[in-house]
């Protein structure tokens, strides 16, 4: 979900402790391969590391080449799979990936780039083949993920997925939970005290909504998926017009055809227009006819994921 979030994070820690350190950038694959280019692993000098290219097949082997990379204090590529010159490691896809090894010296640009991320903001990751560092510069090209300049290695990052949840009952809870494992960002405005307690004992934001009209705690940005689980129909509809008004890539709502007619009406009504409305995803989910929490909530996950994916291209 091009959540590049721990790597950034770990880069961080390990640089405030004073341990050398190095970015490993997939920027090529040849065949199938089970990560896209722009994918990311970081690896520190005591030999820890966060992320992956594959399902183990290469790790080890990366893991070891970076700490060489950290002797030498120079990039490096390197070839995995099919063409390459390690014969004992190959991919069971059959394809092969290309590596770039960046050794990282200046704890400065991983502040940079770790600060873009936190405040969700679309940037360009400019890697050097011939010399360690990075740069980065603000904004990103939604077309593709990694760009190839001479010797330079342009990597475009947008945010992560987000998913703002509004409602009550337990299908609110169910894809927070849900959410949190599987590492989206989630927040959650809610008329339940209960699941606001819930949702803060899983350090996720929560707060509680004590009437239904618009609300500056919902301001979502391009990279947010806004999902109304309301019962009580009376919460959803001025909330429903500050999602649709908003750049969130997503809006969707739980309830039946028949419910959802009766919404379009009620939205029509207080000035929602038909543009706006048809942006609104009801019945939500791919799993038709859903109606326990538990799969309402995998069914909501999984169509926020594809649509995100529609929309900013499979990244990372």
């Amino acid at each position: 979900m091009n959540n590049i979030f721990p790597i950034f994070q770990f880069l961080q820690q390990k640089a405030a402790a004073k341990q050398k350190i190095v970015l490993i950038t997939l920027i090529a694959v040849t065949g199938a391969s089970t990560r896209n280019p722009g994918a990311h692993m970081a690896v520190a000098e005591d030999g820890s590391s966060v992320g992956s290219f594959s399902g183990g097949c290469v790790e080890a082997a990366v893991v070891a080449e970076a700490l060489d990379v950290i002797k030498g204090g120079q990039p490096r590529e390197i070839r995995f799979g099919a063409d390459s010159p390690y014969l004992d490691i190959r991919l069971p896809c059959g394809g092969g990936i290309d590596l770039l090894f960046t050794p990282i010296a200046d704890a400065a640009m991983v502040t940079d780039s770790f600060g873009r991320i936190e405040r969700r903001e679309p940037w360009t990751l400019i890697l050097d083949r011939q010399h360690a560092g990075f740069r980065c510069e603000a904004g990103a090209d939604h077309r593709a993920a990694v760009e190839r300049s001479d010797q330079q290695i342009l990597v475009h990052h947008i945010p992560a997925a987000k998913v703002a949840i509004l409602g009550h009952g337990p299908s609110v809870e169910s894809l927070a939970r849900l959410s949190h494992s599987y590492g989206i960002d989630c927040a959650v405005l809610s008329s339940d005290a209960g699941v606001i307690d819930m949702v803060k004992s899983m350090a996720m934001s929560a707060d509680l909504l004590k009437t239904p009209r618009p609300t500056p705690l919902l301001d979502p940005d391009p990279w947010t998926a806004c999902i109304f689980y309301f019962h009580d129909h009376d919460w959803e509809a001025a909330l429903m017009k500050q999602a649709l008004s908003s750049p969130a890539f997503f809006v969707g709502a739980m309830g039946s055809r028949q419910t959802h007619a009766h919404r379009l009406q009620n939205l029509a009504e207080i000035g929602v227009s038909a543009e706006e409305s048809d942006r609104m995803v009801a019945p939500i989910g791919l799993i038709p006819s859903t109606r326990d929490p538990a799969t309402l909530a995998l069914s909501t996950l999984a169509q926020v994921v594809e649509s995100y994916h529609q929309h900013f291209g499979f990244r990372t």
